[in-house]
């Protein structure tokens, strides 16, 4: 059972990933994964860093849009949701997706998002 909390009590490397991936900085974004972390987005895993970076600068650059954080959730110390509303270009045009992480130490292990 997770439990609400305000956006800014989610970790540092978090709100750093959200930052780094609102903005399309692809280096930033990336260095706040583990080396072996796995991004599942839209039912496709993207296994370490180099496929990582091909998603990234994908995502970054296939649609135009808005993004809000909305909500955040502590499921345990090392589990966080964070929920965005996006508003833009893509198909159906506003949606809230879940950003499902697991962290490892200070970095991401696990990014799963899905609505």
């Amino acid at each position: 059972m997770s439990e609400a909390i305000d956006t800014r009590e989610l970790p540092a490397v978090i709100t750093g990933y959200l930052t780094a991936h609102q903005t399309r900085d692809l280096n930033a974004a990336l260095a706040c994964y583990t080396e072996d972390a796995v991004v599942t987005d839209e039912g496709h895993n993207h296994r370490g860093k180099p496929e990582i970076r091909d998603w990234l600068s994908r995502a970054a650059s296939q649609y135009t849009y808005t993004t809000t954080l909305v909500a955040a959730h502590r499921v345990d110390d090392e589990h966080y949701v964070a929920v965005h509303h996006l508003e833009g270009d893509f198909p159906g045009g506003v949606v809230d997706l879940r950003f499902r992480f697991t962290l490892a130490g200070d970095r991401i292990a696990e990014l799963v998002i899905a609505p």
